[in-house]
């Protein structure tokens, strides 16, 4: 595995997530209303819609899974450009991908962007900034779910990986 191209591919990655992130965010906040704190939740289904945000939910249940297949696909081609060889340095390279992206959705994106800046605040719930800045409600869903997600896509990826 080629560290340098790793390092390069992780800086790329992070930029497509950000876009992933925010692009939809920008659009239309209530599509990620189920990664938002109970609290906040409840005060924008006062005035809109509810729509189900269990987190074993059909609905949570196929965002997270097309989430996962789309990591899946950007890593698997990742891993094939830095030189991955095998299962092991597949799943390696993945985990470590999905690690760096991880602690940067939480302690930046999470912590900074969507707790701090307007724009990302769903509607009706603008003046909720205590419920905005839990960090530990963003440590909680970066370790679980978070270390499951990576799990998965490194084992996913790693069998790809086996095919190069």
């Amino acid at each position: 595995m080629n560290w340098m191209i790793f390092g390069i591919e992780a800086a790329v990655f992070l930029g497509l997530f950000t876009i992933m992130v925010i692009l939809p965010a920008k659009k239309n906040p209530a599509v990620g209303v189920h990664n938002y704190p109970k609290e906040i939740q409840e005060e924008y289904f006062k005035t809109h819609e509810r729509i189900e945000t269990a987190p074993l939910s059909k609905r949570t249940a196929l965002v997270k899974s097309v989430g996962i297949l789309m990591f899946v696909v950007f890593l698997s081609f990742g891993a094939w450009l830095c030189g991955v060889k095998g299962f092991w340095q597949g799943f390696l390279y993945a985990v470590l991908i999905f690690a760096i992206v991880g602690a940067y959705d939480t302690f930046f994106l999470d912590w900074v962007l969507f707790s701090k800046l307007p724009m990302f605040r769903l509607p009706g719930t603008e003046h909720m900034d205590e419920a905005y800045a839990q960090k530990w409600f963003h440590v909680k869903g970066m370790l679980f779910p978070g270390v499951l997600f990576a799990l998965i896509i490194g084992v996913l990826t790693g069998l790809i990986a086996m095919a190069f």
